[in-house]
């Protein structure tokens, strides 16, 4: 870390308290009253620089944010957790013969099993961004029953993923390409509605089943805060659950070989 060894062995390994304050740019009395859980004035620039000298996680970080009464920071993702997607790979392959698939924190399509191809339309021609396609892609479109209603949810969804990030760039490039693209999107976006992610019915008109009655869920995994998971389950109604086995079955699979109109 840039100090001087002091030429003895230590009876204990890592950093003494004064030298973790030195290296924070703190006092030593200070630094002990905050490792005392003192009732002292805590700025988040000095937990940032002593949870840079103890070399915390980001996950770390924000518990000492926690603990010292203030609000943490955004979440990162640990460099040990960025091999994840095989993972995720296999969760989304277990839910067949129902769709799921996963998005980046900008709504683009990062992986999608077989299932939500053969019932959402997703595929390598779309533009890989999900709530884009939802506007744009004519196939999805024509299937969605209730695309009207959900229309207002989903941008409201997405007004407050923008929020809870207002300097993020990438946020900004995909609203403007959304504006650009549709019409229906900017109309819905001034409306200025919020709604946090949650779970959407969805009712499809597949052209080899017929009706479809689905429920969205969104979830997230806390070592992976820039991936959300959309899993799709069958609800009661149209017989749907055994219309999706029957799709994902050999049968099913020839008959989605050929072309179907809508």
């Amino acid at each position: 870390v840039g100090l001087p060894d002091g030429g003895a062995r230590r009876r204990t390994p890592g950093l003494r308290r004064e030298e973790v304050a030195v290296l924070a740019g703190v006092g030593a009395s200070w630094y002990q009253w905050l490792e005392q859980g003192r009732d002292i004035s805590v700025s988040p620039q000095v937990l940032d620089a002593v949870g840079r000298v103890l070399r915390l996680s980001n996950t770390e970080r924000r518990h000492l944010y926690v603990l010292a009464g203030l609000n943490p920071p955004a979440a990162e993702v640990e460099p040990s957790k960025r091999d994840m997607c095989e993972g995720l790979r296999r969760l989304i392959d277990t839910w067949m013969p129902y769709p799921a698939h996963i998005m980046d924190r900008y709504y683009n399509c990062v992986l999608y099993n077989d299932a939500a191809a053969t019932v959402l339309g997703m595929r390598p021609e779309t533009t890989w961004n999900c709530i884009l396609d939802f506007f744009t892609d004519p196939l999805y479109r024509s299937r969605a029953r209730n695309w009207e209603h959900n229309a207002r949810t989903v941008v409201a969804q997405f007004r407050a993923t923008c929020a809870a990030n207002p300097d993020d760039e990438g946020f900004q490039q995909v609203l403007a390409d959304l504006t650009e693209a549709s019409a229906e999107f900017a109309a819905l976006w001034e409306e200025r509605d919020i709604e946090d992610a949650g779970q959407i019915r969805k009712e499809l008109d597949h052209p080899l089943v017929g009706l479809l009655s689905l429920e969205s869920t969104a979830l997230q995994v806390p070592a992976r805060p820039d991936l959300t998971i959309v899993l799709h389950t069958p609800l009661e109604e149209a017989n749907t659950a055994a219309k999706l086995e029957w799709l994902a079955s050999p049968e099913g699979r020839r008959g989605a070989m050929y072309p179907v109109a809508g």
